[in-house]
């Protein structure tokens, strides 16, 4: 497709905004040739990227194309202009507005979705309402993310439930051999199992509905952990059937900071207590659960700008390229000597997400490697099983991106 052509197409549908010309309008979606690099090349004109090192980490945060940057500039102002009368009374509906949205967009009930702040604040509002009684078991994995583990250790201080700890098989050869971890986990005092939809550290996209179902069967919940999920690979929350789900919108929405999802199961609402009582202790929505006071409204306003940009770009065609991105590099590494990719190969066990370790480096010596010598943006992890970088890229990463990674990685495993 001609570059013209493109950004035309782009400009009617209201991506790049202020970076392209008004004038050039008119082309449809659907006559597009989005298989074409030209596309990506383009969408990443979209960003204003720092060029003083390739940026592959994305998972902790995205920042936003110039577009959203533009209007949530714009609500910024908008509320400040309004000041007390919309904080007062309209950011109420507004943010209601933003949680239905979001709630269509995972494919949830309007009604079972809250806006949170991050996938943090989301999951330890369940498990420290939670209506745990002593000698009470919750299992979660190794693999998790930190700070959840830590609230469940407060829990069991708190409470006197008992934590356990399994570990997730890092390249599986089937479903059934990580359901079989879970399984194995479950006692007659089990109550609540917390899953990664995706693990952080490795990108491992684990079989979460199958292990919902073994779940339920022995009358144990389920709570995801989808901080990775929301905005980077397709799902509808009521084919995972799981409880309680939990996801940061700053990552792979695009939100900005301070933007998370909580969704819980319409009949467990009432069996979570708020970590902050609300005004009104009758109530029965899920509003129930997250009554923290002022906030930044402009962020709540936001996300409905996000869906919108995801929605023009089309949420599986921005999955098939964030899995694209991350197996057009790992593939290069995966068998060179002296180099270990922690990704699972199978494609449905995966998305955007790879973590790679050169094993002569400690993580950290490869990331300040590749960060010093290379001008590569990684995360280190070391702990859990793993040892590695994580990479993490975005929709404005390119293929002469993965280039340099791949050229990198093996000077590294050979010098």
């Amino acid at each position: 497709m001609k570059k013209r052509s493109f950004l035309k197409t782009i400009t009617a549908l209201g991506i790049g905004g202020s970076l392209l010309p008004s004038e050039l309008k008119g082309m449809r979606l659907d006559a597009m040739k989005w298989e074409s690099e030209d596309i990506w090349e383009q969408l990443r004109a979209a960003y204003r990227i720092k060029p003083d090192y390739i940026n592959f980490e994305n998972g902790y945060y995205c920042f936003l194309p110039e577009e959203l940057l533009e209007k949530y500039i714009t609500h910024i102002r908008e509320i400040n202009y309004q000041a007390s009368h919309y904080m007062r009374g309209v950011q109420f509906d507004n943010k209601a507005k933003s949680a239905a949205a979001l709630a269509a967009f995972v494919g949830a009930d309007s009604d079972e979705v809250v806006l949170t702040r991050n996938t943090t604040e989301s999951l330890d509002l369940i498990i420290s309402g939670y209506p745990w009684q002593a000698g009470d078991e919750a299992v979660f994995a190794n693999q998790d993310y930190g700070s959840m583990q830590s609230m469940f250790e407060l829990a069991s201080k708190r409470w006197g439930i008992k934590t356990v700890k399994v570990d997730i098989p890092m390249h599986p050869q089937s479903d059934e051999e990580v359901v079989d971890v879970y399984r194995k986990a479950i006692t007659p005092k089990t109550k609540l199992l917390m899953v990664p939809h995706i693990v952080n550290i490795t990108g491992h996209i684990l079989p979460v509905r199958k292990i919902a179902d073994m779940a339920h069967s022995q009358g144990v919940e389920i709570m995801l952990d989808g901080a990775h999920a929301v905005g980077h690979f397709t799902f509808n929350m009521k084919d995972l059937d799981c409880d309680y789900y939990g996801s940061s919108l700053h990552k792979w929405l695009s939100v900005p900071l301070g933007s998370g999802l909580l969704y819980v199961k319409k009949d467990k609402i009432r069996k979570i207590q708020p970590l902050l009582a609300p005004f009104n202790l009758g109530l029965t929505n899920i509003s129930y659960l997250n009554h923290i006071g002022t906030h930044p409204a402009a962020t709540d306003l936001t996300v409905l700008d996000s869906i919108a940009f995801q929605e023009k770009i089309g949420s599986k065609r921005k999955e098939e390229r964030l899995r694209f991105i991350q197996k057009y590099w790992t593939d290069q590494v995966r068998n060179v000597p002296g180099i270990r990719v922690n990704t699972p190969q199978d494609p449905s066990r995966c998305c955007g997400i790879g973590n790679v370790w050169v094993e002569k480096l400690s993580p950290s010596e490869m990331g300040k490697i590749l960060m010093d010598k290379y001008k590569i943006f990684t995360a280190p992890i070391d702990g859990s099983g793993v040892r590695g970088v994580r990479v993490s890229p975005n929709i404005y990463t390119s293929t002469a991106d993965c280039d340099a990674l791949v050229v990198a990685l093996k000077e590294m495993a050979k010098s």
